[in-house]
């Protein structure tokens, strides 16, 4: 049986036979972390990863956008983008939500990210790219941009089953985007392990979103947290490590990743109130 397990699960029972031998407190957990090992919340050869890991209840689509913007020209992008984006938020024939617009604060600079939810999946993304392009209005909107940028791109997503549905909170928040690029064959893994990591980090509401991409960059996760300030940041995280379970859990999904990013975001110039879920979309200044 051991022969046929991957490398790195043998080494994930070294460390935890060693663990057991070496430690002056041999009583076994309540939650066995040996038997996490073999025991998996889905099994990945029933089904796509993407009906495994995605939430049932929703159809939901999500497009993550990043524009690097030239640097004299950060203003302009976003005072277009003000006058655009909103009113296909708000246009009732778009099954489109903005959920966020951002531009970086710390990390990769003079870049613009925009969140997008298409309510109905694939057909919705489609009717909507279908309708942009009637739409001169936005047909302007993209030759102006297309001036101002010095590079582009976007992913397609779905949301973890287990984080809750991003909504924007009350301000004024900083986010954090965090994203991992995972090793092919491991997202149903991290998926696994995430599902009893996120009860740790929800005590301050900064949970946002979490998910996971279908095109584009592939094997890619994004975490979205909010936070009041870059203190109450490093308190949180802080916090986290002094949770029994939390060190483990972040010791086995670092072995899932090659590459991990840290970018700090600030609304841009505008952004859609939370109340936007009842259908009420307000234009609020930071």
């Amino acid at each position: 049986m051991l022969k046929s397990l991957p490398l790195m699960r043998l080494k994930f029972l070294y460390f935890l036979f060693r663990r057991r031998f070496t430690s002056s407190n041999s009583r076994p957990r309540e939650d066995s972390w040996l038997k996490s090992l073999f025991v998996r919340k889905v099994d990945p050869r029933k089904d796509a990863h993407s009906n495994l890991l995605a939430k049932k209840e929703t159809s939901s689509l999500y497009k993550l956008q990043f524009h690097n913007v030239k640097p004299e020209c950060l203003e302009a992008y976003n005072k277009i983008c003000q006058e655009v984006l909103p009113k296909i938020h708000e246009d009732k024939h778009y099954p489109c939500t903005l959920v966020g617009t951002w531009n970086t604060w710390y990390g990769e600079q003079d870049q613009a990210v925009h969140l997008w939810r298409y309510e109905g999946g694939y057909p919705a993304l489609t009717e909507v790219m279908n309708k942009l392009r009637e739409n001169q209005a936005f047909v302007e909107f993209r030759k102006a941009r297309s001036n101002m940028l010095l590079s582009r791109k976007n992913q397609l997503l779905l949301e973890f089953s287990f984080w809750n549905e991003p909504v924007p909170r009350s301000g004024p928040n900083i986010y954090e985007l965090r994203s991992y690029q995972l090793r092919p064959g491991t997202m149903i893994e991290w998926g696994n392990y995430w599902a009893r990591a996120i009860r740790f980090r929800q005590d301050g509401n900064e949970a946002v979103g979490g998910f996971f991409s279908q095109i584009g960059q592939l094997y890619m996760v994004h975490h979205l947290w909010a936070y009041k300030d870059l203190q109450t940041r490093e308190d949180i995280r802080n916090a986290a490590w002094h949770k029994h379970g939390w060190e483990e859990l972040v010791y086995y999904t670092g072995a899932f990743c090659s590459e991990a990013q840290s970018k700090e975001l600030k609304w841009s110039s505008f952004r859609i109130h939370p109340t936007l879920r009842q259908g009420v979309s307000v234009l609020i200044k930071p």
